[in-house]
């Protein structure tokens, strides 16, 4: 029995049909079971390289079918994850404002509709299902969790237009306990507020890690001006509230301004009132229920200091954290929700790992990708690589680390990971500043031996499996001084650890970390720069190694380092626009008196997220049918030297932002063979 689930948007990656509201349709991903258990799932955005994707995750599916190898017309069910009622309400406000006929008022024959489109296959609507947004976050813990009972509690910022639930499973069966409407969402609460620190959607986990700069007595009781406890778990969120009193109380801050010790006590507080709402909530229904174990998921349980407080808390004996706790995680408990009607749920077994995406190519194309790049990249294969690695990182490198199949979810669980030593505190500086391109203050996480991880960190009760980074606890005191990179300001770590059996290439590297340094620990974060989703492939790892500030870069067996570039290599590469991007030329002011045509690029059809470009470049780009080397694109108009070098670098700056693609030619490849 083969069930697939669907999360994010019904537009196409070349589309903006829909101006879609900020708390639906993000998060694409597509998710495979057979007979409830996982074989393929991966987000959209890890293949159409959109962060938060909001659309159709058609990649996804295409991988997960060829990952089962079958056709769409193989699945029996496929499920969505949200109510129908929900999407077409949806579809009909979106469409109110900007009427397309081609576009039907029906979520379930639009679904069907683009997946005929793409697959040539028109499913019969009774193998399309639509599920309730937080029953399918609830499944997706509970069924993965292991337990036979325990209590559930899935919270987010909406959809279906609630923002949460809380309920009990039993068996195989879920029952709802109670609900909470949009108005009292914790995931929007988070969210009105960090908009006067200078932050917006998918920013929370930022303002998480600010907090412990903070104190949060000076705004405390500001704070309770925007909630209410209330007896049997209940409470109220004052949203409207929150805006006109952090107006008159802060100075508000705006995107890329530093931060002022206020900032950073609003960031404690906030963080504070979270954490009472939610313990309130749980106290009641523990004692309610005397349920002992705890499901998490939604948006906000992605909140690990959250976590981390109800873990040392003792208020329940064990808790289990989905790892895709974000909407795309709902494609997964969408896939479970139908397998299981069918007759096939999950087996009761804790999840384990989550290495369901795409594989790495095998070595002798790996071997061809990187042969491809010759003017820019050097490297050797050797049956070493753990060794070699931890000999570059003891060294003092930084590098990227690819191996297997990538995870899924939004925690680079060593298989699409950079990865350095967690000692000196100038390697955090470091990668913020050369390779993240974020700010200073970001803790990173550690990735320990599961069977050393007491000796490094204070771990409640009898735990010892943290395989997601799901969890903040505490650095032993005695190794806070030691571990600097990854010891964040209040003694605390997001804590992964990595078992042998789950993650043996992983485990690896770690081991021979320690064999030389003693150190059983490696600074762990995700493979990305600050413009882009984590890598997925090899061409994405070259291209992030490229254009960040790594050191080395390993990719299953290969070691690779960069070669000094000439000109000539890179106008040898081939150059291209991404299908989510547009060019523009638009009248702008450009000062208090005066207009000017400028020249735009954009991720999407309005300014949003736009990049001014000059005039020269614009014209370059329109030249491209598909796509084109750049040095033929440069010998249509006539240049010198020196403006040559001046479009390459504007490009290449473009390339850092992911505004452009840029890769060896079809020639280069032969060439290379």
């Amino acid at each position: 029995m083969l069930c697939l689930g669907l999360s994010g948007g019904l537009d196409k990656v070349y589309e903006n049909r829909f101006q879609v509201p900020n708390s639906f349709m993000h998060d694409g991903a597509a998710v495979l079971v057979r007979d409830g258990q996982v074989i393929a799932a991966v987000e959209e955005e890890r293949l159409n390289r959109i962060k938060h994707s909001n659309k159709l995750p058609i990649g996804s599916v295409q991988y997960c079918l060829s990952a089962a190898g079958v056709q769409l017309s193989e699945i029996d069910h496929v499920a969505y994850y949200a109510t129908e009622a929900y999407c077409n309400a949806m579809l009909e406000n979106m469409l109110a404002s900007e009427p397309d006929a081609s576009i039907p008022l029906d979520a379930k024959l639009l679904v069907q509709q683009l997946l005929a489109q793409e697959f040539g296959t028109e499913l019969d609507p009774s193998r399309i299902s639509f599920v309730s947004h937080h029953q399918a976050h609830a499944v997706s813990a509970f069924a993965m969790s292991g337990f036979e009972q325990s209590l559930i509690f899935a919270i987010d910022g909406s959809g279906d237009f609630l923002s949460g639930l809380v309920a009990v499973g039993s068996g195989t069966e879920i029952s709802q306990l109670a609900t909470f409407p949009e108005s009292n969402s914790l995931g929007l609460f988070y969210l009105e507020v960090i908009r006067y620190l200078g932050y917006g959607l998918f920013d929370e986990y930022k303002v998480m890690g600010l907090a412990p700069y903070g104190d949060p007595v000076p705004y405390r009781e500001l704070f309770e001006q925007f909630y209410e406890l209330s007896a049997n778990g209940e409470y109220r969120v004052h949203l409207d509230r929150i805006g006109p009193t952090l107006l008159r109380s802060i100075q508000v801050r705006q995107k890329g301004m530093p931060f002022t010790q206020q900032h950073k006590d609003v960031s404690a507080s906030l963080q504070e009132a979270l954490e009472r709402i939610v313990f309130h909530i749980l106290r009641h229904h523990r004692e309610a229920t005397g349920m002992t174990r705890l499901c998490l998921a939604g948006g906000v349980a992605h909140n690990c200091s959250v976590n981390g407080k109800l873990l040392y808390s003792g208020l329940f004996e064990d808790i289990f954290v989905q790892p895709a706790s974000h909407d795309a995680g709902c494609a997964l408990g969408a896939a479970l929700i139908v397998s299981g009607e069918l007759g096939r749920p999950a087996p009761r077994a804790r999840l384990q790992e989550v290495y369901w995406g795409p594989d790495l190519a095998s070595d002798h194309a790996v071997e061809e990708e990187l042969k491809a790049w010759a003017g820019h990249l050097e490297f050797e294969r050797t049956e070493a690589v753990a060794d070699r690695a931890a000999e570059w990182m003891a060294g003092g490198a930084v590098i990227g680390w690819v191996q297997g199949r990538s995870e899924f979810g939004p925690r680079a669980l060593g298989n699409r990971s950079i990865l350095a030593d967690p000692r000196p505190a100038t390697n955090k500086d470091r990668i913020n500043a050369m390779v993240k391109k974020r700010e200073g203050y970001r803790p990173f996480a550690p990735s320990v031996l599961e069977e050393d991880a007491r000796e490094f960190f204070d771990l409640p009760g009898s735990a010892c499996e943290f395989p997601f980074m799901n969890f903040v606890v505490r650095v032993r005191d005695s190794k806070r001084g030691l571990l600097g990179a990854i010891t964040h300001v209040d003694g605390t770590a997001r804590l992964q650890t990595v078992s042998r059996k789950a993650s043996p290439a992983y485990w690896d590297v770690i081991n021979a970390f320690k064999q030389r340094t003693g150190i059983p620990i490696l600074l762990n974060t995700s493979f990305n720069n600050n413009a882009e989703p984590i890598v997925d492939s090899v061409a994405d790892s070259i291209a992030t190694f490229l254009t960040t500030g790594l050191d080395g870069l390993v990719v299953g067996p290969f070691l690779v380092k960069k070669r000094a570039a000439t000109l000539e290599d890179w106008t040898a590469l081939a150059v291209s626009l991404p299908p989510y991007v547009s060019l523009y030329k638009v009248r702008a002011h450009t000062a208090l008196d005066r207009q000017q045509t400028v020249c735009e690029i954009r991720t999407d059809h309005s300014s949003r997220d736009c990049a001014r470009i000059s005039h020269d470049l614009f014209d370059l780009l329109t030249r491209i049918e598909g796509e084109a080397v750049l040095a033929d694109l440069l010998d249509t108009i006539t240049l010198d030297q020196a403006q040559r070098e001046a479009l390459t670098g504007e490009l290449r700056r473009l390339w850092e932002q992911r505004r452009v693609r840029m890769r060896p030619s079809q020639a280069a490849r032969v060439d290379q063979n």
